[in-house]
């Protein structure tokens, strides 16, 4: 009997171990990998006025011992823009290859004059963020699957949105500038987009905005994704309340599916 017991405690020892390590969730991911290239032109009317580059490393990285998909995100004003505003903004999340969560979250902000620079660190078995190298307060709590605003938008792509009905709204949970905020997405149906590659068949999405002094309404921002396995951005288009920006997809590679146009 003793012996029984024994075991018995073992085992219940090495079921929670097991399940501590396991706490978190698997996402099945077939969007994207690594080696992933996209490039974006902003137009602000028939101007130029930025580009950007979004790139998955084509190696992974283990982050909190946690194999890692590494994403960089570089914005920059360009030409008559740049005299005006010049913004120079880096984002860096690496992102579980697993769970398809943050484990850090890196910015380097550069607009006119102001600057910004953080490293923010993901404890999802504690449910808690910490922002490295503060003086004041460094740790938040943050609630289950919490993300980054790069990882929420690449959880977004491995949506089945073929189970969505017109009008239903996705909720991701994200953490960014000391604040938790509720992201939320609208789903608009399927149509077929015009580009300048040729005409595309999209998903259309909606984040849902709160009210503001810079968009004009809830739905400002119409997001194109491609509907196929990559589910990549080719356009996005912005109402503000002084005129309308447009971002184009000009050039990828790395995809897992070539985009189809026709």
């Amino acid at each position: 009997m003793k012996k029984y017991l024994i075991c018995l405690g073992v085992f219940f020892m090495l079921a929670t171990g097991f399940t501590v390590l396991n706490t978190y969730r698997r996402v099945v991911n077939n969007s994207f990998g690594p080696g992933e290239h996209l490039e974006y032109r902003v137009h602000y009317g028939f101007l130029n006025a930025a580009e950007a580059i979004v790139d998955v490393s084509p190696t992974l990285y283990k982050v909190n011992e946690r194999p890692c998909y590494r994403v960089n995100v570089d914005g920059r004003t360009v030409g008559a823009f740049d005299l005006v505003t010049r913004i120079r903004d880096t984002w860096r999340s690496y992102i579980d290859t697993a769970a398809i969560l943050p484990q850090k979250f890196y910015t380097n902000i550069q607009e006119n004059s102001y600057r910004k620079e953080e490293n923010i660190t993901f404890n999802h078995a504690a449910n808690t963020v910490k922002a490295e190298e503060r003086t004041e307060r460094d740790v938040f709590k943050v609630p289950d699957n919490v993300h980054d605003l790069i990882s929420g938008y690449y959880f977004l792509r491995t949506i089945d949105f073929h189970r969505l009905t017109n009008g239903q709204v996705l909720e991701v949970p994200a953490f960014y500038d000391d604040t938790v905020y509720n992201m939320k997405v609208r789903y608009r149906g399927k149509e077929v987009l015009k580009t300048k590659q040729g005409k595309i068949n999209v998903i259309r999405l909606h984040p849902v905005l709160p009210p503001n002094k810079l968009f004009k309404e809830e739905e400002s921002i119409r997001i194109y994704v491609s509907d196929d396995i990559n589910k990549v951005p080719v356009k996005v288009e912005v109402d503000l309340w002084v005129g309308s920006m447009v971002m184009d997809l000009r050039r990828n590679k790395g995809l897992k599916q070539g985009l189809h146009y026709y």
